[in-house]
């Protein structure tokens, strides 16, 4: 099967923003593994950053987050943040990401966050035994960084100027709802007369 994405394509924001849009399971469709090979951990940053684009157009919290296959680099699960979209929780990019890659073994995969992950994604992160973390965004959160290497996780830290000045506006646009994703509508009332 021929792919629109192959070796002598050309990696550019466009083929970036087609692989965060479409559906995980559709992917090898999309690109074949000449492509994928040639993407680089900037570019599945990048695209864990457009999924947090994604969640903000939503109306939603903008994070965002793509999971790998180590040996192949092929993408086997990616998600955004959508506490507003779906009234739920902790649907946050990486339990997103993670829910889309399925049933896996994830000591075999590199997760990619557009944001520090808060204290329950990092949980998750190192109880299904992810083997790296590579974090996005530290300027605007971070602390769990240590808890994860604590547990043996290999975490890297290469911030993506965009997602940090999306997140940073968006904090500045809605602390309420920054803050409940953080710690739940209870935080947010303690804030209020």
């Amino acid at each position: 099967m021929k792919t629109l994405l192959n070796a002598g394509t050309e990696v550019t924001e466009a083929t970036l923003a087609a692989i965060a849009h479409m559906p995980t399971g559709s992917l090898p469709v999309l690109m074949d593994d000449d492509f994928v090979r040639r993407l680089s951990d900037a570019d599945f940053m990048r695209i864990a950053v457009l999924l947090a684009q994604k969640s903000d157009d939503e109306g939603g919290c903008p994070i965002g987050a793509v999971i790998i296959d180590n040996a192949t680099r092929r993408l086997v699960g990616k998600g955004h943040n959508t506490l507003v979209q779906e009234s739920h929780p902790y649907n946050h990019g990486e339990t997103s990401a993670m829910r889309d890659a399925g049933r896996l073994d994830f000591s075999r995969t590199t997760l990619f966050t557009s944001l520090s992950p808060c204290e329950v994604c990092a949980t998750l992160l190192y109880m299904r035994c992810v083997s790296r973390v590579v974090v996005g965004d530290v300027t605007n959160a971070s602390g769990t960084e240590t808890l994860l290497r604590d547990k043996g996780v290999r975490v890297e830290v290469l911030e993506d100027s965009r997602g940090i000045e999306l997140y940073a506006r968006f904090r500045e646009g809605n602390p309420e709802l920054d803050l409940e994703d953080w710690k739940g509508l209870s935080a947010i009332q303690t804030l209020r007369p």
